[in-house]
């Protein structure tokens, strides 16, 4: 199956949760902390303005992402967790 975003929203796969600490101390499930990063997998082709044109996207396919922790809607596709979010909700992109 495949996601495909509408309007200004977009698919982002969290990266996992870290299994160590910094110091090397192994994390228990119930300690391990939710990502706030992910991998841009689909982009929505952006909003439609009053004019009646799309606003142009800010991200695109692979970028990594920053988010809020409580934003975006979490689901699951053929296994695999995805979170969708607008793309005001995505507070910046990490670059490398």
């Amino acid at each position: 199956m495949k996601l495909i975003p509408l309007e200004d929203r977009v698919v982002v796969k969290p990266q996992e949760a870290e299994e160590k600490t910094a110091g090397g101390i192994v994390l228990p499930d119930s300690a391990k902390e939710k990502p706030l990063m992910g991998t841009v997998i689909a982009v929505g082709p952006g909003k439609m303005l009053d004019s009646g044109n799309r606003g142009a996207m800010g991200v695109k396919k692979n970028d990594v992402v920053l988010y809020g922790k409580y934003g975006g809607s979490d689901v699951e596709v053929d296994g695999v967790d995805y979170k969708i979010l607008r793309e005001s909700e995505i507070l910046g992109v990490v670059e490398k």
